[in-house]
């Protein structure tokens, strides 16, 4: 994977394709895994580059949607959205895409946000 863009409480990032996340070797589509990978990496990402949230932040939530199979041969990128921050929690909002114009995949996350770390 690879951060291409982020800015203030948003992130892209994009990964190739490659035969070792191939879920079904018949039709050479990414495993569904890697996606949710992929997009759980922006949304943390989107969180962490919040300015409320900025810091260490972990999973609480993911709910991925597949809209369809990703385009074989065709590198993915996910932009994720960090929309609303609590106190103790982040909200995001991703979409992946391959090199087509509808979704791969959308999801809604929440995230934990970590103001302060003491030893």
């Amino acid at each position: 994977m690879t951060l291409d863009e982020a800015g203030d409480g948003w992130a892209v990032l994009s990964m190739p394709w490659d035969a070792r996340l191939v879920g079904d070797p018949a039709t050479g589509v990414i495993a569904g895994g890697a996606v949710s990978v992929l997009m759980d990496t922006a949304s943390g990402a989107a969180v962490m580059s919040h300015p409320e949230a900025a810091g260490i932040t972990a999973t609480l939530d993911l709910r991925i949607d597949y809209m369809r199979p990703a385009t074989p041969g065709q590198r993915l990128r996910a932009r994720a959205e960090c929309h609303h921050v609590t106190r103790t929690v982040a909200f995001v909002r991703a979409t992946t895409f391959d090199d087509g114009e509808k979704p791969v995949a959308m999801s809604t996350g929440t995230f934990t946000v970590v103001r302060e770390m003491t030893p």
